[in-house]
C-alpha cells in the first residue's frame, strides 16, 4: 500500500496552490524587506546584539524541538567567541554547543556556497562528535544504517508509526536528487518550504535530521536576505513555540494522516511554514522597533541634564517596550523603579514633563494620573 509521500508515483514532484500562498509570501517578503532596511539605520552595536540574541535563540530552540536542552551559558560563551565579543568565557564552552553554533554560522554566512554531501556530513559529525546520540551508537558523517527508519510514538496505550522514511538503498539516490535540485533552484520562500520538508522526508541520518533540515532552511533564508553573520530572527524559536502543529502538519503531509486527494500537494505544509516564518519576523520587528525607539529617544534628549534616577526609569520602559509596560508610568511606579522618596519622584517627574520626555496620559488625573514617554 502506497501510504507514505515518497511512495507516490510522481514523487518528488510536489505541488501547491500558489493562489493560497501568494498573500502569505507577500507579507513575509515585506517583513524581510523591513528587517533589511532597518539594519541600515541601526548602529553596529545594536545589530551585533540582535544577531547574538537571534543566534542564541536559534541554537537553544532547534535543540529543544528534539528534546535536547543545551546549557545556556555554554551556548552564550560559544557565540561570544565566534562573533568576537571580548567577554567570551572559553572555560564554559562545551563541544556540542560550540559545534552547533559553528553549523548555524556556516548556514548564515556561507549561504552562497554549494550544498554538498561533504558539507552535510560535516554538519552531522559536528552534531554528534562522539558518535553517540544519548546512549546509542549511531552512524556519523554517513547515511543511516540498514534498519527501517521509523518515527514511532505512543498513542492510546500502544505504539504507532507516525512516519516511515525511504529504505536505506534509496537514500543515496534520493539525496543526490535533492542536492541537484537545491543547487540549481534559485532561493525563494517556496524553496525554503520544500527544502525543509524534502530533507525530513528523506531522513538520511540516524539522528539530527530535524536540526539539519532547519539549518538548511536557515541557509535558504540567509541567501534571500544576503545576511553577513547571522539573521536578526530565529525561525526555530517560532517552530518550537508551535511544535505541536509542526509535527501535526508533517504527519498530514508525509502520509500518517491519509489524504484522499493528491498526496503530493504540500499546500498545507507551505501555509504553516510561511505563517510560522511570518510570526518569527513580526516578533523580531517589535524588538527592533523598541531598539529604534530607544535610539531615537536618546538622540533627541542626549543634551538634557537628566539625573541617574530619570535615566534609569526611562531606560527600563524603553528596554521592555512601551507597549509592554503595563499600567503606564505613575508616581508610585516611578518611586519603586527609581528607589526614590515621594518628593523626589514628584520633582523628577515635573522636570521630565518640562523637558518633554514624558506627557500626562490622556484621560488620567488626580490620584490616577499617569504618564507616557514621548517618542515623536
Amino acid at each position: 500500500m502506497k501510504r507514505w509521500i515518497w511512495q507516490q508515483d510522481n514523487y518528488p514532484n510536489f505541488t501547491y496552490d500558489f493562489k493560497k500562498l501568494e498573500e502569505l509570501i507577500q507579507k513575509v517578503s515585506l517583513e524581510q524587506g523591513y528587517l533589511i532596511a532597518i539594519t541600515q539605520i541601526m548602529d553596529k552595536e545594536n545589530i551585533a546584539q540582535r544577531q547574538f540574541d537571534a543566534l542564541m535563540s536559534e541554537a537553544m530552540n532547534t535543540s529543544a524541538i528534539e528534546g535536547e536542552m543545551l546549557n545556556r551559558d555554554s551556548v552564550k560563551a560559544s557565540i561570544q567567541r565566534k562573533l568576537g565579543f571580548k567577554e567570551g568565557n572559553s572555560n564554559k564552552i562545551d563541544e556540542v554547543a560550540d559545534n552547533l553554533i559553528a553549523i548555524l554560522i556556516d548556514a548564515n554566512t556561507n549561504h552562497h556556497d554549494t550544498l554538498t554531501l561533504e558539507r552535510l556530513f560535516g554538519w552531522h559529525n559536528a552534531l554528534f562528535p562522539k558518535g553517540y546520540s544519548g546512549f546509542y551508537k549511531i552512524n556519523t558523517a554517513s547515511f543511516r544504517g540498514e534498519e527501517t527508519m521509523q518515527i514511532v510514538g505512543s498513542i492510546a496505550g500502544g505504539e504507532e508509526v507516525f512516519y516511515e522514511a525511504p529504505p536505506k538503498e534509496r537514500v543515496e539516490k534520493e539525496m543526490q536528487q535533492f542536492l541537484n535540485w537545491f543547487n540549481t533552484t534559485p532561493s525563494s520562500l517556496i524553496k525554503a518550504c520544500i527544502a525543509h520538508l524534502w530533507f525530513v522526508i528523506i531522513h538520511p541520518f540516524d539522528d539530527g535530521n530535524g536540526r539539519i533540515a532547519r539549518a538548511i532552511t536557515d541557509l535558504v533564508l540567509s541567501n534571500i536576505e544576503n545576511s553577513k553573520v547571522s539573521r536578526l530572527y530565529s525561525m526555530s524559536s517560532a517552530i518550537h513555540a508551535d511544535r505541536k502543529n509542526y509535527y501535526k502538519v508533517l504527519e498530514h503531509t508525509t502520509g500518517y494522516i491519509k489524504k484522499v486527494e493528491n498526496q503530493l500537494d504540500i499546500t498545507l505544509w507551505c501555509e504553516w511554514f510561511l505563517s510560522t516564518l511570518y510570526t518569527a519576523l513580526k516578533q523580531t520587528k517589535k524588538k527592533l522597533d523598541t531598539i529604534v525607539d530607544k535610539t531615537n529617544f536618546w538622540d533627541k534628549y542626549k543634551n538634557e541634564n537628566l539625573n541617574t534616577r530619570q535615566t534609569k526609569v526611562l531606560n527600563f520602559i524603553l528596554d521592555i517596550g512601551i507597549e509592554n509596560f503595563k499600567g503606564n508610568l505613575s508616581k508610585k511606579k516611578y518611586m519603586s523603579l527609581a528607589n526614590a522618596a515621594s518628593t523626589t519622584a514628584s520633582r523628577d517627574i515635573t522636570q521630565l514633563l518640562e523637558m518633554g520626555c514624558i506627557r500626562q496620559k490622556e484621560g488620567t488625573s488626580g490620584r490616577n494620573i499617569c504618564y507616557e514617554i514621548v517618542l515623536e
